[in-house]
């Protein structure tokens, strides 16, 4: 049964002329990142905030920076540390592989901030991320709507009690402390100019295509943001999903599985039909 899902799936993607590709956290624990969901797993990875009952709702809020902005950036501090060393999962080569072959490439949505798809080698002007990406600033208090590259800010932290320990990044024009240049919990700051812009290549480059087919992988129901924007495009949907696989239309594919293992099986039924090489 599993083989002839596959097989769909392979055709589905031969048959088109594009690729819209669309991701959720899951994909980011195929990479091996800290699963989130849940207090249980939260505070497995940050005990301090285990032990001081804060969910991740109440650490991830531009509030948290006001109140404690060595906690919140002990929290976002280590984030952006471990996304720098973590590398990203197979199902990023697979999708880049099948993107490469055909005509119109691919372009990716994601409420991932972690920026593993521009780590994989995808092109960083064919990406729109929704929630904003950690590898990127602003001023806590807005002052001048500036969003600057937060490559010179290294992070050090004390990961038992969730605490920076060196200078936090401040803002060039007023000094006051920055944040990441994420969209939170209860944000009415965000400045959302680089989701705008990317938004709007991609607007762009649908003009261009005809025949698109959506690859959704680790995308849930609790925040439904990215499932909503695959269900929009035309085109078929192949979502790969542990746990929530369902899907709206009868030309959809639900592949009922990790990421990796989907795009794996999905690659080796493209093989048999020789879209794609050893």
């Amino acid at each position: 049964m599993t083989q002839t899902l596959f097989a769909k799936a392979a055709t589905l993607i031969s048959q088109a002329d594009s690729l819209i590709i669309t991701a959720g956290a899951g994909m980011g624990v195929d990479s091996g990142l800290p699963d989130f969901r849940g207090p249980k797993g939260f505070w497995g990875v940050y005990p301090a905030l285990g032990r001081a009952k804060m969910h991740f709702e109440d650490i991830a809020c531009p509030a948290a920076f006001s109140a404690h902005p060595r906690l919140a950036w002990g929290f976002y501090g280590h984030r952006l540390a471990m996304y720098r060393e973590v590398e990203p999962g197979p199902a990023f080569r697979i999708l880049l592989e099948i993107a490469k072959r055909l005509p119109h490439g691919a372009f990716i949505y994601t409420s991932n901030v972690d920026g593993h798809f521009q780590k994989a080698g995808f092109d960083a002007r064919r990406i729109i991320e929704c929630h904003g990406s950690i590898h990127h600033l602003q001023c806590l208090n807005e002052c001048m709507q500036d969003i600057w590259a937060a490559q010179g800010f290294n992070p050090e932290v004390d990961s038992e009690h969730c605490q920076l320990l060196n200078d936090f990044p401040t803002c060039q024009w007023c000094g006051s402390i920055a944040r990441p240049n994420i969209l939170m919990f209860g944000d009415f700051d965000w400045i959302g100019d680089r989701a705008t812009l990317q938004r709007a290549r991609f607007a762009e480059w649908k003009e261009k295509i005809a025949r698109p087919v959506v690859i959704e992988i680790g995308a849930g129901t609790a925040i439904p943001t990215v499932r909503f924007f695959s269900e929009g495009q035309r085109g078929p949907l192949i979502r790969i999903n542990m746990n929530e696989a369902e899907v709206p239309r009868p030309t959809d594919l639900s592949l009922p599985m990790g990421g990796t293992s989907g795009m794996q099986g999905i690659a080796a039924a493209l093989l048999e039909t020789g879209f794609m090489e050893r």
